[in-house]
């Protein structure tokens, strides 16, 4: 009766240890430690039923000695099936194999033990303590030995896919983030330091101001890219860097309007970076300002039904070549997609799709 209990409070500790909330808290401090804690757990566990079992058949110091050797035979039997069994036949989907080899596992060990352990330790047996018992805790012993060897060895290869998947989902979107980096053209901030520098030989306001906002733009590049979410204000400011660098670029000339509403809330909303700055970005590319006559961008922000709501409305290019691919605008839009699911899932809508004369791209975000 103690050993039937014994197992049920082993199923049960097993059944928690694999509770999805627990198992995620373990395995984000450290899998490789939940791993080694359920060999030593169920080890200590194992140790404590095989004594008070035995004790019913030896005193000390057969009893001590039984219980080691009991012990130190399991720890093979257990490795043989968690080492060698599980992962040559089972996760090779050899089914009838494992099975077989694992059944035969059970009916050696417990062989084994049936056959030396009365001789060995000189066990006696009476009317009140049969051999009949003393073959049911071996047979329980053995079995459980296995099944959970059996149990643990499977797991064990869900705990390094889930682990890989994990790490897999961690670089992807380090790949995302990294590809939003890299959308800032740096041809541009090439051909911005050669502007600075031929203008240079005629200090103007012009020269100093590209030199401000260059260096506001590389800020924002190195140092609030590396943070997980910046302010409204942080995003907006790099955005106003980046049409000032094409305004001084092509003489001020550029039609880009900005209608900036609820100001206040700018300091307020946290969003990955990156995100406007590249939508802003992909419009610059595909507008043709500075390069078709008529050309235009209008950027507005507001806040509404309890939503953040950041609008361009960009005028299309007559002539693709002259604004490079579109697919660089299909490529950032995935990169921002894959970032507003990851913090936004399920409370954000985006579109990016022609208008009628222009083109338009929305983002909603519910606060």
């Amino acid at each position: 009766m103690f050993l039937i209990i014994n197992i049920i409070f082993i199923l049960l500790v097993f059944r928690l240890l694999f509770n999805a909330k627990v198992l995620k808290k373990l395995m984000d401090y450290h899998w490789g430690f939940l791993l080694k804690f359920q060999h030593i757990f169920f080890l200590l566990i194992f140790i404590v039923i095989t004594f008070f079992t035995e004790n019913y058949f030896l005193d000390v110091p057969e009893l001590i000695w039984s219980v080691l050797s009991v012990i130190i035979f399991n720890v093979g039997i257990y490795s043989l099936v968690y080492f060698y069994l599980v992962p040559e036949f089972y996760l090779s989907k050899k089914y009838p194999e494992f099975i077989l080899y694992a059944l035969i596992s059970f009916l050696v060990s417990s062989l084994f033990r049936i056959l030396l352990q009365p001789a060995v330790f000189h066990m006696n047996f009476n009317e009140a303590l049969s051999n009949t018992k003393f073959l049911f805790n071996v047979y329980t012993a053995q079995g459980i030995v296995i099944l959970v060897a059996s149990f643990l060895g499977i797991t064990k290869d869900k705990f390094l896919i889930e682990q890989d998947f994990k790490d897999l989902g961690e670089e992807k979107d380090q790949l995302y983030l990294d590809l939003l980096k890299s959308k800032m053209n740096p041809h541009f901030l090439l051909n911005t330091l050669n502007n600075i520098y031929s203008k240079s030989f005629q200090p103007s306001e012009n020269t100093s101001e590209s030199i401000l906002q260059l260096s506001k733009l590389l800020q924002y590049v190195i140092y609030d890219t590396g943070k997980e979410k910046i302010s409204m204000a942080q995003e907006f400011s790099s955005i106003r860097s980046l049409a000032g660098l094409y305004q001084l670029k092509y003489n001020n000339v550029l039609n880009i309007g900005f209608n900036i509403q609820n100001e206040e809330t700018l300091e307020l909303i946290d969003v990955p970076p990156s995100i406007c700055l590249t939508l802003f970005e992909n419009a610059l590319k595909h507008s043709a300002v500075g390069v078709e006559a008529g050309s235009y961008i209008n950027v507005s922000y507001r806040i509404q039904d309890q939503e953040l709501l950041f609008e361009i409305r960009n005028s299309v290019s007559k002539k693709k070549n002259l604004v490079g691919n579109m697919n660089d605008s299909g490529l950032g839009n995935e990169a921002v997609i894959n970032i507003l699911e990851k913090n936004y899932a399920g409370k954000y809508t985006f579109i990016s799709e022609p208008a009628e004369n222009d083109y338009q791209t929305i983002l909603k975000i519910k606060l």
